[in-house]
């Protein structure tokens, strides 16, 4: 066991034995600097190795393990192009061949006489049996813990093998005697936790599948309990904090009344809550949750203009510049009657329009800033900024919604999403905030109709968006990947796009978007289906969240089946923003009940907090869209939905543990604030 302080998990990759410099770099792609980050990064899967079986025993395509002797040497021959290497190996009760396919480098690794564990796929032709492209272990005291048991499989990149991750892993494990535990005494007690060493150990070499139980739940409870530490230190916090009171909150009758239409009673009860947030002189931090298209913007505004009847400023930060543009013109057409300065500032200015922006804001001319992360930058001073309006929060990470804050002292906070979380969840991934919920659409706005239909229906549809194009309507098209997938028979948005631009609408104007594109391109993009210089915009999920295209009445979506229920529905809500009837076509070709069930969610439904309940409860396993939600905190080893019960538990205990330690006061829970700290400076945890 090799003996190490704290300080030796924070030393890179480097310091253990066998990682140079070249294969250091391969790590580092997969985010792997430090030996802690070597040792969260956790297996995706294991292999079974437990038992060793007898070579008379194999059946035809089982995967096994086998331990046996090198019984002749390695042979070699040539097969239609397909060089075999072959070698001849026996136990106690017969014989098998192991084959490998143009590995030239297998030749010369294997000694008569000696004894491996053979790990691979069995193949039985007759009397013959095979083992093709076994992995293998030599037999030795340092080996013999690395081939048998369960195995871990890890995430790797071009030029890492699982046999060298594993190996490496080991080395990290042994330094484990550094891992100091972070738990408080009565937390681990309560909820019967195993030792963090504990944890470390059987998450990647599990001794048995009790072990390996054990060590997830401890992991996953410590992921969810720092986070939700982490926002009740800062709501914690910020309550010892000075905002300004504004006293003058019922000048917001006076913005109401004169808008072009009447409020939802959701609105009024959101701003109400609003209203007596800013009044007191401790700072607001509340997040309005609502469907898309419940009217979360004028939420905004009203709450802008009691700022800015109290003398402050307003800022407010979307995650593009679309988006930005969009909330800047709405935001205008609100204000311009009341003499308000509304004053956009994002990156595709001139200099000197934004140097006059700027010497604006700093005068106090502009009353409400919108923009960008341009809005964040050093150069940008405020006269008296007294709210912040965040949209899209999800988009942002913590230092920067940190550094709009710190534009100002201590300002009000409003954050906006349009991601629907169940109620009872909402508390715990919104824990800093105060939670208000839109859950009550305007009274005009039309249902949109939702289909689902299998892949059959394809020309019927198409030649739908061919007659509405000639209308004037616009229509996207979804598709879930950008490359081909070997696996999967999944729309290529790439190729698909390619196809129906040259075939089935080679006489409308087809856009395409997707998410590893220049920002500017994609800004561009979404600005020309805006304008109406586009009829059918093919994509990926990035088309934006909140962008108003009124002309945009139909939402097709590729592989329904492979997105979660919540992000079909934010897909659909792309679409009825105008006075036309809206559509949303799902087309899926599944036959599984979860698949099935899903689109009959969605085809009755309109209701954005029913669905996300209903995502909780029929998502099925091993999804490759949807289980990480967009706009939802994400983890290493722990799954909200399907950890939903150990999320609440976590939370709960967090929130113990800050009232009975006054915010974690004190030397004995300095450790614990640095794991939050680190969590998030380095994004272990991204929320």
């Amino acid at each position: 066991m090799q003996t190490a302080t704290l300080k030796t998990l924070e030393q890179p990759v480097t310091m253990l034995k066998g990682v140079g410099p070249s294969k250091s770099k391969l790590l580092v792609r997969k985010g792997i600097h430090t030996i802690e980050d070597l040792l969260h990064h956790y297996p995706y899967n294991y292999e079974d190795r437990t038992t060793v079986k007898p070579i008379n025993l194999l059946e035809h395509d089982e995967t096994v393990c086998i331990c046996a002797t090198v019984f002749s040497a390695m042979t070699e021959r040539r097969v239609n192009n397909i060089t075999l290497h072959t070698l001849q190996l026996a136990d106690e009760t017969g014989r098998i061949n192991a084959v490998w396919f143009n590995n030239k480098y297998i030749k010369n690794v294997f000694k008569r006489g000696e004894k491996y564990i053979f790990y691979g796929k069995i193949k039985v032709r007759g009397m013959q049996r095979q083992i093709q492209t076994p992995d293998y272990y030599r037999i030795t005291d340092e080996t013999q813990d690395l081939s048998l048991g369960f195995l871990p499989l890890y995430s790797l990149t071009e030029g890492l093998t699982q046999k060298q991750m594993r190996a490496m892993m080991k080395n990290a494990l042994d330094l484990t005697d550094a891992v100091e535990e972070f738990l408080p005494q009565q937390v681990l007690e309560s909820q019967q936790l195993c030792s963090i060493k504990f944890a470390l150990n059987n998450i990647h070499f599990p001794k048995d599948k009790k072990h390996y139980e054990l060590a997830r739940k401890r992991l996953i409870f410590d992921e969810f309990f720092i986070y939700s530490l982490s926002l009740m230190l800062r709501k914690h916090t910020s309550k010892a904090q000075t905002a300004p009171a504004f006293k003058n909150t019922g000048c917001l009758s006076e913005f109401t009344s004169g808008l072009p239409f009447s409020l939802t009673s959701a609105q009024e009860k959101v701003l109400a809550q609003i209203q007596s947030d800013i009044a007191k002189s401790s700072p607001m931090n509340r997040i309005v949750q609502g469907d898309v298209g419940s009217g979360k913007t004028v939420i905004a505004a009203g709450a802008m203009y009691i700022a800015w009847k109290n003398g402050c400023q307003s800022a407010m930060m979307a995650p593009t510049e679309v988006l930005a543009k969009q909330h800047y013109e709405t935001l205008t057409s609100f204000f311009k009657q009341y003499g308000i300065n509304t004053e956009l500032l994002v990156g595709s200015l001139t200099k000197k329009q934004k140097d006059d922006a700027t010497e604006r804001i700093k005068q106090g001319v502009a009353d409400i800033i919108v923009g960008t992360n341009a809005i964040i930058q050093d150069n940008v001073e405020y006269k008296n900024l007294g709210l912040v309006v965040t949209d899209e929060q999800h988009r942002f990470g913590v230092k920067q919604r940190a550094a709009l804050t710190n534009k100002g002292i201590s300002p009000h906070t409003l954050v906006m999403t349009a991601t629907p979380i169940p109620r009872t969840m909402s508390l715990v991934i919104y824990g800093d905030l105060d939670v208000s919920v839109l859950d009550a659409m305007p009274p005009n706005r039309k249902k949109i109709k939702t289909y689902a239909f299998d892949s059959s229906m394809h020309e019927r549809v198409y030649n739908f968006v061919k007659k509405s194009a000639a209308e004037g309507t616009q229509t996207y098209i979804v598709c879930p990947l950008v490359e081909e997938s070997e696996s999967m028979e999944l729309k290529n948005v790439m190729d698909f796009s390619a196809r129906l631009a040259e075939n089935e609408f080679k006489n409308l104007r087809v856009g395409l978007m997707y998410g590893s594109m220049k920002t500017a391109e994609k800004d561009e993009c979404m600005s020309a289906f805006i304008r109406g210089d586009i009829d059918v915009l093919i994509s990926t999920t990035v088309i934006e969240v909140g962008v108003s295209v009124p002309n945009a009445n139909i939402m097709i979506v590729e592989n329904a089946e492979r997105f979660g229920l919540s992000q079909l529905h934010q897909l659909r809500g792309r679409v009825g923003r105008g006075d036309k009837q809206a559509y949303c076509i799902l087309f899926s070709d599944a036959d599984s009940e979860t698949g099935k069930k899903r689109m009959e969610v969605m085809c009755n439904s309109s209701d954005g907090f029913y669905i996300s309940e209903q995502d909780f409860k029929i998502r099925g396993p091993g999804e490759v869209l949807g289980t990480r939600q967009h706009g939802l905190p994400q983890f290493k080893i722990g799954d909200i939905f399907n950890d939903r019960d150990l999320l609440i538990t976590a939370s709960a205990q967090a929130k113990e543990v800050i009232t009975q330690t006054n915010g974690l006061s004190g030397t004995k829970y300095e450790y614990l604030k640095s794991k939050i700290n680190n969590i998030l400076q380095n994004g272990i945890i991204m929320n």
